[in-house]
């Protein structure tokens, strides 16, 4: 009698004995080659010699950074890949912000907002009025308005070009748990992100002056056609202290983010005593403002012990500024739109790109009776520990 991998029985039963080596030695191997450093492999919390991190922590996925150095100072589950939100629009800005002057007028057509996602959240961009660019950022920034990210996404091109333009850079920065499908971030089946690679689009659009201005402006009047104008707010609740919550002392921005798939999602920048933040927390469990809450208890806990802390691991510098790549050398099996295949999926808890090897030599060995370990696939604790997420996150 045969299985249908073409192995006898007995074959079989032989060969499962050499699955925990094999799965060991992939694990192993998939840590050592982690985008930022081993330890951002690993489930569960990361941090150094530093403690008294936030109690109650309920976020699926969260890293805190040194602005300047790179440093990871701690984190929780790094590459996981989740839906990013609207902060992806970070990557879209870091894409697109440079090619067009701040003071160029566009006159937007119909054909520029006919893509654009029912239930996509609006700034109020309407055919026949021209807009400045610098009007239209001010509606991606403050309102997260998908209308004028479509907008800007057709005058670099159209969508598609923009998209692969998005991936592009995402591969350059070393993001690799990013896929794009649209440049607004809104809900697409295998839109996908996690907290250390919106924490690079952060550092990365931070070095620009354009991008630092218009993530931190509070207020701006936006056209509604004719003279007439109307005010739009940032809808960063840590930088304006809307629905009740305190502003944060020292926040720069970033971008905050919302769907019903991907829940809450934030990453914030905070300058304190000469030392700047990053933070990124993505699916708390608490609605309202507890992706605020928990990043602005993440910033405190980085402030107080960021001199101590001992890194758990690094932002990697972009591939063109001389970046050391860290990159697969093995080629997995492609889906749609050049993302690995069984991470086409949607869903969060799907293996990371930033890891490389993993445990799918044993599956390999099993079916064809010869070691060739396999990326994208996660030790048996990681995986459990997913498994248990998801479980408590229903």
């Amino acid at each position: 009698m045969r299985d249908s991998s073409g192995l006898s029985r007995r074959a079989a039963l032989g060969l499962a004995a050499a699955v925990p080596l094999a799965a060991a030695t992939a694990t192993t191997a998939s840590a050592a080659t982690t985008i930022g450093g081993p330890r951002l492999a690993r489930a569960g919390v990361q941090a150094g010699r530093a403690s008294g991190l936030p109690k109650r922590l309920t976020a699926r996925a969260w890293l805190v950074a040194d602005h300047t150095s790179g440093e990871v100072l701690a984190s929780y589950n790094a590459h996981r890949r989740l839906a990013p939100a609207s902060t992806l629009k970070m990557l879209f800005a870091d894409t697109v912000l440079k090619k067009f002057e701040r003071t160029r007028t566009y006159k937007v057509t119909d054909a520029d907002l006919a893509d654009v996602p029912a239930g996509s959240s609006l700034v109020g961009v309407k055919p026949g009025i021209t807009y400045t660019v610098e009007q239209l950022w001010q509606g991606v920034f403050l309102r997260s308005g998908n209308d004028a990210v479509h907008v800007l996404s057709h005058m670099n091109g159209g969508v598609a070009a923009t998209v692969a333009e998005m991936q592009a850079l995402a591969k350059d920065l070393q993001a690799l748990d990013t896929q794009v499908v649209s440049p607004d971030g809104f809900d697409h089946k295998g839109q996908l992100s996690s907290a250390y690679d919106l924490t690079l689009f952060a550092r990365h659009g931070l070095a620009s002056a354009d991008f630092r201005g218009y993530c931190s402006t509070k207020t701006a009047d936006f056209p509604a056609g004719g003279k007439k104008t109307f005010q739009i707010q940032n809808t960063d609740r840590l930088l304006t202290g809307a629905w009740g919550l305190e502003t944060y002392d020292g926040l720069i921005g970033v971008k905050n983010g919302y769907t019903s798939h991907a829940g809450n999602t934030f990453t914030g920048a905070a300058t304190r005593g000469g030392r700047t933040l990053l933070v990124t927390v993505m699916h708390p469990k608490s609605g309202g403002n507890g992706v605020y809450e928990e990043t602005a208890r993440l910033l405190d806990w980085g402030f107080e012990k960021a001199a101590d802390a001992e890194p758990v691991g690094t932002l990697v510098d972009p591939l063109s500024e001389g970046g050391a790549s860290a990159a697969p050398t093995r080629k997995a099996a492609k889906g749609a739109g050049g993302a690995p295949a069984a991470d086409a999926k949607a869903d969060a808890g799907g293996p990371s790109w930033g890891l490389v090897g993993g445990v799918g030599g044993a599956v390999a060995l099993l079916a064809g009776g010869a070691l060739a370990l396999r990326n994208r696939r996660r030790g048996s604790a990681g995986e459990a520990a997913e498994a248990e997420d998801r479980r408590r996150s229903r």
